[in-house]
């Protein structure tokens, strides 16, 4: 499924509709539907989730949500992974989780979708990090290459399996290589 157009209107009026799935989007004063995500596309947004969560749960740095909504700056996007800090985590009164992400994620991850768009996905991750966001990544499983975004320096690509892909600082512990991310498209048969 393509990314699609639905319609221009106010992010106001956006916030007023129902959650849809797949989710609906709002940058530039437009209303965008998200494709649904197939199988390689869920494969690397779990796997990728629980790797972030491993390294950065447990010892309070950070937090990864898989499709969490994240309003901020005129837009309302749901990244396939959004990352933040464990201090800046929206929380209520008694200490949980809020339902509302009012903030960018300090690290947001997108996953090519098969016929989305690039240069669209390209400019969400641009969005972000204009209104905050540490570091964006693009995973396209299709081409095998991973491209990363920061402000101030221009996108690095990763296309060699052994490569360590960049992380934020926050995330430092986190040593994750291109090989090791395709890899979990592969499917093991154990044999009995």
């Amino acid at each position: 499924m393509v990314q699609t157009l639905v319609k221009t209107i106010s992010l106001a009026e956006f916030l007023t509709q129902p959650e849809t799935k797949p989710a609906q989007e709002y940058f530039d004063n437009q209303m965008l539907a998200k494709p649904m995500p197939q199988g390689q596309h869920s494969r690397i947004q779990l796997k990728l989730t629980n790797a972030i969560n491993a390294v950065t749960e447990n010892s309070q740095i950070a937090l990864a949500f898989p499709e969490l909504r994240c309003t901020f700056g005129g837009r309302s996007i749901v990244p396939d992974v959004a990352v933040f800090i464990w201090d800046q985590l929206p929380v209520n009164e008694d200490g949980t989780i809020a339902n509302k992400f009012e903030i960018a994620p300090n690290w947001m991850i997108e996953i090519l979708s098969p016929e989305q768009s690039m240069s669209l996905v390209t400019k969400k991750i641009i969005g972000c990090l204009n209104n905050g966001t540490t570091m964006g990544w693009l995973i396209d499983p299709h081409s095998k290459l991973i491209f990363t975004y920061t402000n101030g320096s221009h996108p690095q690509v990763f296309e060699l399996e052994n490569e360590i892909i960049s992380v934020p600082s926050f995330a430092e512990n986190l040593q994750i290589t291109l090989g090791e991310i395709f890899g979990w498209l592969q499917v093991k048969t154990v044999k009995g």
